[in-house]
């Protein structure tokens, strides 16, 4: 097994005068898209430009690739007049004052959803790993569901919203939580179990295809992936880049010990739902759940244990000095952490918006 990588991850744009969010009214989609084609696309706000990697082979494959569209989006909009930020939520920008982007798909959700849509002002990272076999993708999704507050509490980078300090290290979840058929998604015990869930809510109108399920991990509708979503953008590259192979080092341990008929536990969702709040609130500075010991453990020994859990595989996908940035991760703090710094020291969101369009293109 490959375990191909894609990455997508969804970029602030921002007045470097005012620090605002601001539309770019697609000039930045218009102009990348000629040298990046359809790795760029517009999103439901003007603010925001998605961008997606091709299928990666492996992690340096991912680096390189991530590493150049940032700085290929960064360059064209500076060009522009504008600066891009990777951060889960802007400091102090409100949704309210935010243009949405027309196009029938995006009228159809605000026509739905209303302000829950209106206000979905957030940015995310989502991780592609490379499953042909369905099966075997709900098996894994199942599993590793149990990982997904670790993933979230590394990723941790939105404790801003509208001007507010949160209390969260991501405030980007509860926002998110509004929409229907959001978080831990729920066991399916084979994917024609899925399957039928899926067309009951395509049968009833809930929805009318199956990528208006936004779980936190889901089997991809329609590429050979399952796709994690549960986290924060990340400032810099290194740490979307670790995290991504943290993803990869999971789905093929996951998989290794599926092969030989070896099951990870699965646990129920409320359970799991426990740590995601933890995460969320916390980040790696708080305690989470070890639901085998049954016992509060600090999250960042739980994130050793993780590495343990996955060493044996790493080598094989070549990823072992990417996964070893989470050491730098655990001693510098996550993208919130560093937020919250900057503000402490400055009492300013917009100098910590400076910090967020700096961090987004260091080292490119």
């Amino acid at each position: 097994m490959k375990f191909t990588l894609g990455i997508e991850e969804e970029y602030q744009i921002i007045d470097p005068v005012s620090r605002e969010l601001i539309s770019h009214d697609q000039q930045i989609v218009t102009e990348a898209a000629k040298v990046l084609k359809d790795q760029v696309k517009a999103e439901m706000h003007q603010a925001v430009v998605e961008v997606g990697t091709h299928i990666c082979q492996d992690i340096t494959d991912a680096r390189s690739q991530i590493t150049h569209l940032r700085k290929s989006i960064s360059g064209i909009a500076n060009d522009l007049g504008f600066k891009i930020g990777a951060a889960g939520t802007h400091p102090f920008s409100k949704w309210e004052h935010q243009l949405i982007t027309p196009n029938p798909r995006y009228d159809e959700i605000v026509t739905e959803l209303q302000d829950t849509a209106r206000s979905n002002l957030i940015f995310g990272l989502h991780v592609h790993v490379g499953m042909e076999d369905k099966e075997m993708a709900i098996h894994l999704v199942n599993a590793l569901r149990y990982f997904l507050p670790h993933l979230y509490a590394l990723s941790t980078n939105s404790p801003f919203w509208e001007g507010r300090n949160t209390g969260f290290k991501s405030f980007r979840s509860k926002v998110f939580d509004k929409f229907p058929r959001t978080g831990i998604p729920g066991i399916f015990e084979n994917y024609a179990q899925y399957e039928n869930y899926v067309n009951v809510l395509v049968k009833t109108k809930c929805i009318d295809n199956p990528k208006k399920i936004w779980w936190d991990i889901r089997v991809h509708p329609f590429f050979p992936t399952l796709e994690v979503r549960i986290c924060d953008v990340p400032l810099t590259v290194n740490e979307t880049v670790c995290i991504s192979a943290i993803i990869q080092a999971l789905v093929a341990k996951l998989y290794n010990l599926r092969r030989h008929n070896l099951n990870f536990m699965n646990y129920h969702r409320a359970l799991i739902n426990e740590n995601k709040w933890r995460a969320s609130r916390y980040g790696i500075d708080g305690k989470m759940i070890d639901f085998g010991k049954e016992s509060e453990v600090e999250t960042r020994l739980l994130m050793l244990e993780l590495l343990e859990f996955i060493d044996d595989v790493v080598d094989d996908l070549g990823s072992r000095k990417e996964i070893e940035y989470i050491h730098q991760m655990l001693k510098n703090g996550t993208g919130a952490d560093r937020q919250l710094e900057i503000f402490k020291q400055t009492n300013d969101l917009t100098k910590v918006v400076d910090y967020i369009t700096e961090q987004t293109i260091l080292g490119l």
